[in-house]
This record gives C-alpha cells, sequence and structure tokens, in this order.
C-alpha cells in the first residue's frame, strides 16, 4: 500500500489524477474498485472533497490474468529489463494501448503475448504505461513491471527528474538555433484528433487548455530536410507536432499538422534517449534506443549523418540542452 498526506483541498480524483500522473478515467476505476481509502476510511466517491492534512492511501489491486485482444505478429526490442522497469524500442505504425477504435494489436498485446507481469495502476487497456508515443512515433518508451514502480516513475514525470530526447526531421530549419516554447494545447475546433498551441494571451476561460512546454534545438541543415532535438517538460499528446506547427516547422510526413514536402514517409519523430532515476537503487540511468531503419536511411542519405556521429551522442546533446534549459 502507498500513502498520501494531502497538501490542499480538491476532490479526490483531481488529487490522486495529479499524484498518480494519470487520467480521472483511469483514477475512478481505482476508487470503484474501493482501492482507495481516505483517513482509512474506503471512499468510492470521485467528488469526495479533501482537506489538507487528510491522508489517502491506495491499496495494490490484484493482479489480473489479462488476455491479448488479437493475435500478437510482431516483436519489440528490449533495450533496458530488470525487475521492476522494461524500456523497449517501439516501432512506427504500433498503437501503444487499446482503445474502441483501435483494431489491431498494440504494445500492451506484446507485452501481455509475452507473459510480463505489469503495473495495473492505469487500468487494464493501458497496464505498464507510465506514458505513451504516438501510433507513428518509433523510440524509446519505459514499462512498469509493478505499481510501486510506476508510481515512482509517475513522480518523476511530475518533477522532471524523468527526461525524454527525441530526434526528428522537419521541412524548416528553426529560425534559431535554440528555442523554448511554452504554449498550451487545445482541441482543433476543425479535428477532434489534432491538437492546436496556443499563446497564454489568446486562451479562454471556456478552452480546457493544457499547459505544454518543450525545447529544440537545430543538429543539421539542408534545403528541404533538417535535423532537430526535442526535450520535453511536459508529455501531452501530439506536442512536438502542434508545437512545430505553430511556429510553421512541419516533421516530415506529418500531413495532419501541414507537412507538404516531396518525403513520402511516416511522421519522422524519434524518442532517442530517456533517463529516469531507479526506483530501488535511485541511480540515474539513460538508455538509447536506436533510429528505425527508415529514420536511419532518410538521415544518411539526406544529411549524410551516422548514428555513430557525434551530433547526436548523449553527450553533445545534453551538453546542447543545458547551456539554455
Amino acid at each position: 500500500m502507498q500513502t498520501f498526506l494531502v497538501d490542499e483541498n480538491l476532490r479526490l480524483d483531481v488529487k490522486l489524477a495529479k499524484i498518480l500522473n494519470q487520467s480521472r478515467s483511469q483514477i475512478s476505476l481505482l476508487i470503484e474498485n474501493n482501492a482507495v481509502l481516505v483517513n482509512d476510511v474506503v471512499q468510492n466517491k470521485n467528488s469526495f472533497k479533501l482537506k489538507q492534512g487528510d491522508l489517502i492511501t491506495l491499496k495494490t489491486l490484484p493482479q489480473k490474468e489479462l488476455k491479448t485482444q488479437y493475435e500478437v505478429n510482431f516483436d519489440v526490442d528490449v533495450l533496458f529489463e530488470d525487475d521492476d522497469i522494461l524500456v523497449l524500442n517501439k516501432p512506427q505504425n504500433l498503437v501503444v494501448h487499446g482503445a474502441s477504435s483501435v483494431k489491431e494489436a498494440t504494445l500492451v498485446d506484446w507485452l501481455l503475448a509475452k507473459k510480463y507481469t505489469l503495473s495495473n495502476l492505469a487500468g487494464e487497456l493501458r497496464a505498464g504505461l507510465v506514458h505513451r508515443l504516438d501510433k507513428e512515433t518509433s523510440g524509446a518508451i519505459i514499462i512498469a513491471k509493478n505499481n510501486f514502480s510506476h508510481q515512482f516513475l509517475s513522480e518523476q514525470l511530475q518533477d522532471k527528474s524523468l527526461g525524454r530526447i527525441y530526434l526528428a526531421l522537419i521541412d524548416l530549419p528553426l529560425k534559431e538555433d535554440k528555442i523554448i516554447l511554452n504554449k498550451a494545447l487545445v482541441r482543433s475546433m476543425q479535428n477532434r484528433i489534432k491538437k492546436v498551441a496556443l499563446e497564454e494571451r489568446d486562451l479562454t476561460s471556456k478552452m480546457q487548455a493544457k499547459e505544454a512546454k518543450s525545447a529544440f534545438i537545430n543538429l543539421a541543415l539542408d534545403k528541404d530536410v533538417n535535423l532537430i532535438a526535442a526535450k520535453l517538460f511536459s508529455g501531452r499528446t501530439h506536442q512536438i507536432r502542434a508545437h512545430l506547427a505553430s511556429i510553421n516547422r512541419h516533421i516530415l510526413g506529418d500531413t495532419l499538422y501541414g507537412y507538404k514536402g516531396n518525403e513520402a514517409c511516416r511522421v519522422m519523430l524519434h524518442a532517442y534517449y530517456v533517463y529516469f532515476k531507479h526506483p530501488k537503487t535511485n541511480e540515474t540511468i539513460f538508455v538509447k534506443a536506436p533510429l528505425m531503419q527508415d529514420f536511419k536511411e532518410l538521415l544518411e542519405k539526406k544529411l549524410l549523418i551516422g548514428e555513430d556521429n557525434e551530433t547526436i551522442s548523449l553527450k553533445h546533446l545534453l551538453g546542447e540542452f543545458n547551456s539554455f534549459i
């Protein structure tokens, strides 16, 4: 069991969503399953009003035997594994978890097919998932094998000690070699799948805006293919894509966000490095996700950069970001 001391007056579901870095719909599942106690009393009302000084206790839900929804006919490379954490190199065109609109095997299905024991804080459909990647985005994704690790990693997402560095191929270079974008994301009125990045002055009280902050650096430039790196301070859906679109830059292949170039490819975005503190040892671990073949070939063909190039080394990327963040 885990306990949390309440430091502000909030609804129970809102406070737990903040603590656990989960959606309120996922938190409601915990509450409905009598897994949440307030001051040692089971509380099954999402709207229960917490007071400063209350003690929340989270019981461990029993592990159910989960089954895959669809046949799994693909494999995923394991980059790091121990008793608590798994880091995978997610291929492009793979959905991370199931939903009513998903009619194919997902990354969670692969995990279940491989008989991994997974955390269940995020519910059955998102078993083990600490964070997500878009379907077309490839690269490093962290999986929690138990609820203790899941909570420990979720807290790092909140305090920014868990980090992710992405590589992207875009159509035009950034106007500035180093830039931070701090723009909230709202759902597009024209396309519900799409997000729009807005300055604070453009927001209204009716908008369900979510704060989002990203840092970008130019790495290698050419006339129609440019390599950049991105570092996230928040992890919103389509964050990198929407932030770039707001400054008229587009990831190759990202037609949803306005790419109109000549490269016929998937969205060329790859989560290249993740780093986190291990829940048991507190050691900071860096994990590199090798580039997928399509990204690697385009990078070598257009920019003459191989994966062993110093430009995309961990030392260089951290040095560049640390110089202005």
